[in-house]
């Protein structure tokens, strides 16, 4: 339980940074329309690849232009969202050293990182896809080892884009980087992790009751009610997209100099890394 309050103070603190710099919110939305702008056109293609026809989900399964479209799109949104995600962090990087970041300006730090965050995404996205391949084909004892697999490896790479967009790293030195200061923590992390989907769903919870009983309703208040839980719950995402990169970042300045960044309260920061 002190570890998930303790992920509640650093939200309560990166929140502190994000309302400085509320214009960084911009990113996680434009990484939604990069995606939308890459999956519209591979939809459109899969279907004409299809004929659109009463023997589309027979073909789908076998064509192989359908399938090369659809691992074309999963690496895809793989760098787009670490391009966006590694963009938050320089964001968050520029705030944290005492600067001013803006939209312009963390972005073109994520270009300038483009050599380790595009290789980076497509080993992770690879990764996740093998993984999730493996799990299908697995039982239920060994599905469930696979999902751990992927769970320590996401622990384990938690701090990858940091590495690459603070201190330059190339994807297998970040991967190194990040695993060698959690490889003794990682529970602490695991737990920091949960902690920001618990809030969340928390903070989910009073948009889809509203848009719940609205729906119920019927009618106009029914449209209202959906519009209400689309616009909620894409809000939701945003914020704590962008909070959860905060932290990262904190958490790798830390975890790199020993001092707390800016912002950052250097007992909690330490408790949540544990000793070092």
């Amino acid at each position: 339980m002190s570890k998930i309050r303790n992920t509640i103070e650093l939200a309560k603190l990166s929140w502190g940074v994000l309302k400085k710099d509320r214009e960084l919110l911009v990113l996680p939305v434009m990484s939604f329309v990069a995606s939308l702008a890459l999956l519209m056109p591979l939809g459109v293609a899969a279907l004409f690849m299809l004929n659109i026809d009463a023997t589309a989900s027979e073909e789908s399964a076998t064509n192989p232009f359908v399938f090369v479209l659809g691992l074309f799109a999963l690496l895809g949104l793989g760098v787009i969202g670490v391009f966006f995600n590694g963009a938050l962090v320089a964001g968050a990087h520029e705030r944290l050293v005492g600067g001013d970041p803006t939209v312009g300006s963390a972005i073109s730090k994520a270009f300038n990182r483009i050599s380790g965050l595009v290789p980076w995404a497509l080993l992770t996205t690879t990764v996740g896809i093998v993984l999730r391949a493996l799990s299908e084909r697995a039982g239920w004892l060994g599905a469930l080892a696979i999902r751990m697999v992927g769970v320590a490896w996401e622990v384990a790479t938690f701090l990858v884009v940091p590495a690459i967009v603070i201190d330059n790293k190339r994807a297998w030195d970040g991967v190194r980087t990040s695993s060698s200061l959690l490889k003794s923590t990682w529970g602490e992390n695991l737990i920091a992790r949960a902690g920001f989907g618990i809030l969340g769903f928390v903070g989910l919870l009073p948009g889809l009751v509203i848009g719940g009983l609205l729906f119920s309703v019927g009618g106009l208040a029914m449209v209202v009610g959906i519009a209400v839980v689309i616009v909620w719950v894409a809000s939701v995402l945003v914020v704590t997209t962008a909070l959860s990169a905060i932290y990262q970042t904190a958490l790798y300045l830390y975890a790199t100099t020993g001092m707390a960044p800016s912002g950052f309260n250097q007992s909690r920061l330490a408790e949540s890394i544990g000793s070092r």
